[in-house]
């Protein structure tokens, strides 16, 4: 199945590689978020596209929560040594246990909301002026309002009021020192544009975003994977389900959905009909309505 606009995606990506350059030529120390999700898979591949034939000149780094799914960890190291780059990982469990955040408890408790802290402190100890993430204006009403360039104070924090003006595509990355920069390169970007990318370029991903049978509870309106660090009421019983991910995160977070979507053709089909944003399945996002905000204005990805 072919029936995306080739013109534009092609220039969808080159808006992508520009910006990506743009990084590369003003920051002395950027470096790339990777979640091993598709978006920040799609990132890594432009990156690879704007500096062929020579290798990505930054690093990818990963928070890891410890409660990531093991295709998305293998995958990833997978990537990492078929692109030939360092990769830092910054582990939420060192934060943890050296007192810096404190893990939650009860029934819904997650690491999710702890990334931030590792992050901030993984950005810090390896001086990265510019941190790249694959976050998109239409995943959600957060995002809408960042820039490509995103400003960040010294505390890593986010001020949604205070965003540079960004006319003709002319970025300004000046700041103070300790301040660094989020960039969005894929900020134009909507769900359908990443897939019918990835079909296009022919793009690997982990076997998570594809139909598959998975022990799973019911939970708030999530399907949610069960593993057994995660604490059950009486009311939700682990039992084999038929889902795949739309998104891929901390798995105590992560939402599936009911899908028989096996191949990349039948995803963006699934994708064109659904009615359910991608990130209506998470978890994290419903604690609050302004979830995501908050957690961007101190300093989440």
């Amino acid at each position: 199945m072919e029936t995306y606009n080739l013109n534009y995606l092609r220039e969808l990506e080159a808006e992508s590689i520009y910006v990506i350059r743009e990084v590369a030529a003003q920051f002395e120390r950027p470096a790339l978020l990777f979640s091993g999700g598709k978006d920040s898979i799609v990132l890594a591949h432009l990156s690879r596209k704007a500096f062929y034939p020579a290798k990505i000149p930054y690093p990818l780094i990963h928070i890891d929560t410890g409660h990531n799914f093991e295709d998305t960890l293998t995958f990833r190291d997978e990537l990492v040594a078929e692109l030939g780059v360092r990769l830092i990982v910054g582990k939420v469990q060192d934060s943890i246990d050296s007192g810096r955040v404190k893990e939650e408890t009860g029934y819904n408790a997650s690491r999710n909301m702890l990334q931030t802290v590792t992050l901030l402190d993984s950005l810090e100890e390896h001086k990265i002026d510019a941190a790249m993430g694959g976050a998109r204006r239409d995943e959600e009403k957060a995002s809408a309002k960042e820039r490509f360039f995103s400003h960040r104070d010294e505390f890593g924090q986010w001020d949604p009021k205070n965003q540079r003006p960004e006319l003709w595509n002319i970025f300004n990355g000046k700041k103070n020192p300790g301040e660094h920069f989020r960039v969005f390169p894929i900020s134009n970007w909507t769900e359908m544009d990443v897939w019918q990318y990835i079909h296009m370029e022919k793009i690997k991903l982990p076997s998570l975003y594809f139909s598959h049978d998975r022990l799973c509870f019911k939970r708030d309106g999530s399907v949610l994977a069960f593993y057994d660090f995660m604490k059950l009421r009486e009311t939700e019983i682990p039992e084999m389900m038929r889902i795949r991910f739309r998104t891929i995160g901390d798995i105590t977070c992560t939402g599936a959905v009911f899908s028989e979507a096996m191949t990349l053709d039948e995803v963006i089909l699934e994708v064109a009909a659904s009615r359910q944003t991608e990130r209506g399945t998470r978890a994290d996002d419903k604690r609050s309505d302004s979830a995501m905000e908050d957690r961007k204005k101190e300093g989440y990805f």
